[in-house]
């Protein structure tokens, strides 16, 4: 048995997303006789890529065929044709195929084998490039023009050419075709206009543009003064913003310090101008500077008591006052010797209100 691949097609290439068929059949160099008329193919396709393990692609064992996605055979297996049909390919197609063909008679026994390989690479044609401006476009200054394809096999190559009413194709050295780099030197007024570069390599290409807007001096200087502006804008907001959270963090931190070193208030003394109270609780002596002034002395009230000023006076409970409809009760002396309210007038005394005294011994 004997394995064929055309002369010329053990190297293919194939592009990205189409379809390719790799060619091979079988011939026996020797028939068998009508006593073994029957054959038993095993075939097997596989695919090695550098740095892994061979991958099984399609193989047809004892009559089942198995095959991954995007694989076929072109024929049946019958016709001793074992072409590969390869569909929708990607880049990670790209690899050494290897096709084995072992023919069996029906009795198991194996009467030929044989290999062939087929080289396919898988061509990409270049991804749409993006194109960009490097350097202000100002008369008098240089710029540089740049344009990239992400993706590409092979290498792409750049081509830059400038659009009508003033067509012009740049060729080295301010081309560099490899790198996609268009160098303009002393810019004029006439050089603006839109600049195209094409990426292209053996199976497709791609292009982007770029608007080139040479300016004067003093829409240089607006443009840049522009620039400036809001560059230094920007830093005295951010600026602004953190004086501002500064502050409130300050702040904050004083409010806390307060808090911390606060001081918790003391009880009023009982005491009030001149007048004192033993440390006991009782009322011991009262003496008013208000009794040193020459002020005419007002009538006791109704309900009150007029202790002297040199004798102390016990703790009372304060009568309960008198109701609209009764007539006031008369004031009640408690002094000895039976001295007279205006007496007491005479000598300086001032009516006050006794605070009581609980059983405790504190005032109330």
């Amino acid at each position: 048995m004997e394995l064929h691949v055309p002369p010329g097609l053990n190297k293919l290439e194939a592009v990205e997303g189409e379809e390719v068929v790799l060619p091979a059949w079988y011939t026996m160099a020797r028939e068998e006789s009508s006593s073994h008329p029957r054959e038993v193919p095993i075939l097997i396709w596989f695919l090695e890529q550098e740095g892994k393990e061979p991958n099984q692609v399609l193989s047809y064992i004892n009559g089942v065929m198995t095959n991954k996605p995007g694989t076929a055979l072109v024929h049946s297996i019958s016709s001793r044709n074992v072409s590969l049909h390869l569909m929708a390919l990607q880049e990670g197609d790209s690899g050494t195929y290897r096709c084995s063909v072992n023919v069996q008679n029906d009795e198991g026994k194996s009467i030929g084998h044989s290999i062939k390989s087929i080289e396919l690479k898988v061509l990409v044609p270049p991804a749409p490039p993006s194109c960009s401006l490097q350097g202000v476009p100002y008369v008098g200054t240089n710029v540089t023009l740049n344009c990239k394809s992400p993706r590409s096999k092979p290498t792409a190559q750049y081509q830059w050419e400038r659009l009508a009413p003033s067509s012009q194709v740049f060729f080295g050295p301010a081309l560099d075709a490899v790198r996609g780099s268009l160098k303009l030197t002393n810019l004029s007024i006439a050089m603006s206009g839109v600049y195209v570069c094409k990426a292209q390599n053996r199976v497709g290409f791609a292009k982007c543009n770029v608007t080139l807007d040479v300016m004067t001096g003093s829409k240089a200087a607006v443009v840049a003064g522009a620039v400036v502006g809001t560059f230094v804008g920007l830093v005295l907001i951010a600026g602004l913003v953190l004086l501002y959270q500064r502050r409130s963090k300050t702040l904050e931190e004083l409010a806390n310090d307060i808090k911390e070193d606060a001081i918790a208030p003391r009880t009023l003394p009982w005491t009030k101008g001149s007048d004192t109270i033993s440390k006991n609780g009782t009322l011991s002596s009262v003496t008013s500077a208000r009794a040193l002034r020459p002020n005419k002395a007002a009538p006791p009230r109704p309900g009150t008591f007029t202790p002297t000023p040199s004798v102390s006076s016990q703790a009372l409970s304060s009568p309960r006052l008198p109701r609209i409809d009764e007539p006031p009760p008369q004031a009640v002396s408690l002094t000895p010797g039976g001295v007279s309210s205006s007496a007491l007038s005479r000598m300086g005394a001032v009516p006050v209100m006794v605070p009581a005294q609980s059983q405790a011994g504190s005032l109330v």
